[in-house]
């Protein structure tokens, strides 16, 4: 265990709505675990609504900038930093583990054995913000063949971009992520109908692959990617995808789990990493109790393996799966009965065992 002198701090983002209930539950198991860690939890959503929007984020930044990582809950637009995290902070890499574990409610007849992790390019795709009317590209002459009716009458247009660098960062992210588990990579995109930009990320990660003559790498249309998490997720290692497939299709990879409230997430960059639940904030649940605070313990066990506390982490991990082997104390979505401050102490109990 690392000693006082490597003290860290962690930023705790509560969130919004339900999000709080699942990181409280989250903060008591993580205390159980006694690490060397300072908790600096700032307030809620609903606490930081009345601050002014400039001041909001301001405060935020600081305690972030003053963190050595940050887990978060998740938002409905009222509690800010996500934005700063993302963009601000250039965590390119969208880390969202699909891995089965026993007791969870699986809509598949067999999905003992799914272990595969999509990594999402964070920055750039249709994400990039630049929206507009199609009057704007009519007037700049940039129709196509294709384009004809679609410039007929009113409408809006989003851009789409994808850079060398970013598409670069995040394939040897994920090939690096690949040589440390089972040495198989998979990218997928849209490569038959968008050659200016699937086509070329698919074409860049083919590139660098070829730096890891140790990792298998395959390629498939995207289409076909969205058929093979449900149908053949054994065979998927490491799933490389731009942006915005990349946050579908692992919404598709947790529904095969068992649904939202079981999927984690990590978002990294070069020097800087945050953590948070792949969920949004339940806002139909909130006040009951019920929320399911398993992505955001998972997530919890990515930052504590992003800040080296590997056997912490395992031992998050373990009595995660211990919980739901058992079955005794599971959330309503899992099919049980039992409340998030009771999935919480079962946690905490196979912790102190």
């Amino acid at each position: 265990m690392p000693t006082e002198q490597s003290r860290r701090t962690v930023c705790v983002i509560p969130g919004d709505d339900a999000a709080p209930e699942a990181m409280d539950a989250t903060l008591d198991a993580l205390r159980v675990l006694e690490l060397p860690v300072d908790f600096d939890i700032v307030p809620t959503g609903a606490e930081l609504a009345p601050i002014p929007e400039v001041e909001r984020e301001q405060f935020l930044r600081e305690h972030i900038d003053a963190a050595d990582g940050v887990l978060f809950g998740s938002t409905n637009g009222t509690t800010g930093g996500v934005t700063y995290m993302r963009w601000g902070k250039g965590t390119f890499a969208n880390v969202r583990p699909i891995r089965w574990r026993p007791g969870y409610r699986s809509p598949l007849a067999d999905p003992a054995g799914i272990d595969y992790v999509i990594v999402r390019e964070n920055l750039e795709d249709a994400y990039i913000g630049i929206m507009g009317d199609v009057e704007d590209i009519r007037r700049a002459g940039l129709a196509g063949p294709r384009a004809r009716l679609a410039y007929e009458g009113e409408g809006r247009y989003a851009v789409k971009i994808i850079t060398r660098q970013g598409t670069e960062n995040v394939a040897r992210f994920s090939l690096e992520l690949a040589r440390k588990r089972r040495g198989k990579l998979t990218v997928s995109a849209k490569t038959n109908m968008l050659p200016k930009t699937d086509r070329y990320f698919c074409e860049i990660v083919a590139e660098v692959a070829q730096d890891y003559p140790d990792v298998e790498f395959e390629q498939f249309i995207i289409d076909d990617m969205a058929h093979r998490l449900v149908l053949r997720p054994h065979g998927l290692d490491v799933v490389l995808l731009p942006n915005l497939y990349g946050d579908v299709l692992s919404d598709e990879g947790a529904a095969t789990l068992g649904g939202m409230g079981l999927a984690p997430s990590g978002c990294y960059g070069h020097d800087f990493a945050y953590f948070e639940s792949a969920h949004g904030t339940a806002p139909d649940i909130v006040g009951q109790g019920i929320i399911n605070p398993t992505a955001t313990m998972l997530s919890a066990v990515m930052l504590l393996e992003h800040l080296g506390f590997g056997d912490a982490a395992h031992r998050l991990d373990t009595a995660v799966s211990d919980v739901y082997a058992a079955g005794e104390a599971l959330t309503p979505d899992q099919g049980g009965t039992a409340g998030t401050a009771d999935f919480a102490a079962a946690v905490v109990a196979e912790l102190r065992r």
